[in-house]
């Protein structure tokens, strides 16, 4: 039986390509917010506790933000969206740098959350917009890799302003965020005024789709929930992981740098024939498995070219994770609801904020780094081995509980072909 494999995709749109770069520019400055804590200790004498509680309260504030930014993405328009987020994310970490007290900072911090989600939404639905089913994967794979690079940088800067004044560093994302707000509105393409008119026209229609109630959307923000709380263990939890070990905690640094050069490099990884081919959930699958298997190097290793080589295999299934199941959840939304969807799915982002440096910190304190690696590694194995059961095929549009009303017909599906690249043939 021969093997079917996806056509190869063409260019993509230039519209894609600026706002990557946009989105790498602001990704430069986002280092500031690893620094929440520490500025609120060292120059506003609060304890480790309350400094904590600042932070979950920004992480919780998140959780809305992302779903105004679905909602106005599919509302307002994806530009003006991004536009607005940027731009109030700007005057909130001003907002932070400028603060003479805990509480102004507090105020200042929980409104930087309220803001802080609204551009993903429209910016991954500005990328579903502008290119094909199987065109998804390779576009946010792209994303992926633009925020990474950005992210190297953005810990060389973070160093040497930061020796400087904290303050400085929530200044310069600022201006990284004011920076990116003005290119997309600049170079990106104008929100279309026919197609939120005709939104806006069709609301009655519009109130059929609920992406709460659609079951395969739920089932991916289950999974989803689960991977972002093993992605953030390995940004929160490492540098405390690597001293239980006797390493230094700065090594983490080096290996995030590592994870960005892995997940850069293995950029074209993604458009090869065999890897094209797979379905969704064996892709996931697969990518679930070397994150479990980076972890497991993790939880045996004692020393830092051990932690090196364990970072590149994980690096390389969260390339694999991210870029198809940003693709699968935009194949699940109906046209007119990928902003919306694309924003409960990221959710899972939001309630991980809150979760993992729980998690984390208890597991380490109580049972130490082979514990926390080995359970995160389980957990990665366990998603792994759910994928096979979501099914072979995507619906598009929303599956509701029953209730007695079907919302299908024939205008609200359409055909999908097993082995297609992306998400079209998941479910």
């Amino acid at each position: 039986m021969s093997v079917r494999y996806p056509p190869r995709g063409g260019r993509l749109p230039r519209s894609v390509w600026l706002l990557l770069v946009a989105r790498m520019i602001n990704r430069l400055g986002a280092f500031s917010l690893s620094f929440l804590t520490v500025l609120i200790s060292t120059s506003h004498g609060a304890d480790e506790a309350t400094a904590g509680l600042v932070a979950a309260a920004f992480g919780i504030a998140t959780i809305p933000s992302r779903l105004a930014g679905g909602r106005l993405a599919d509302r307002l328009g994806r530009r003006r969206t991004i536009v607005l987020g940027m731009a109030g994310c700007a005057l909130a970490q001003l907002g932070i740098a400028a603060a003479d007290s805990l509480t102004a900072v507090v105020v200042f911090a929980v409104l930087l959350g309220l803001v802080f989600e609204l551009y993903e939404p429209p910016s991954q639905a500005m990328i579903a917009d502008a290119v094909g089913a199987t065109e998804r994967v390779r576009a946010f794979g792209l994303l992926n890799a633009a925020l990474a690079a950005g992210g190297m940088g953005a810990g060389l800067l973070a160093t040497a302003l930061g020796r400087w004044d904290l303050r400085w560093l929530f200044v310069a994302d600022a201006l990284s965020c004011l920076l990116c707000a003005i290119l997309i509105h600049a170079v990106l393409p104008a929100d279309r005024p026919d197609r939120i008119g005709r939104q806006r026209d069709d609301a009655p229609e519009q109130t059929a789709i609920r992406p709460w109630r659609d079951r395969a959307l739920l089932a991916q923000l289950a999974f989803g929930t689960g991977y972002a709380l093993v992605s953030l263990q390995t940004t929160m939890s490492l540098p405390l992981a690597l001293a239980h070990r006797g390493l230094q905690p700065a090594d983490a640094g080096l290996l995030f740098t590592v994870s960005a050069l892995t997940i850069v490099s293995a950029q074209p990884a993604l458009r090869q024939r065999h890897l094209a081919a797979l379905s969704a959930p064996a892709a996931l699958a697969l990518g679930y498995g070397l994150v479990g298997a980076g972890l497991l190097g993790y939880a045996a290793a004692h020393t830092l070219p051990a932690c090196v080589l364990a970072t590149v295999v994980w690096s390389a299934g969260d390339l694999l994770v991210l870029a198809r199941a940003y693709a699968r959840v935009t194949d699940l939304a109906p046209p007119d609801a990928i902003g919306r969807y694309l924003a409960v799915y990221g959710v899972s982002w939001g309630i991980a904020t809150v979760a993992a440096p729980l998690a984390g910190t208890q597991i380490l304190q109580h049972a130490g780094p082979t514990a926390l690696w080995t359970s995160m590694a389980a957990l990665c194995l366990l998603l792994a081995a759910c994928q096979p059961l979501t099914g072979a095929r995507v619906p598009a549009g929303p599956r509701p509980f029953p209730s007695g009303v079907d919302g299908g017909g024939p205008s609200a599906g359409r055909s999908v072909l097993p082995g297609s690249c992306g998400a079209e043939d998941a479910g």
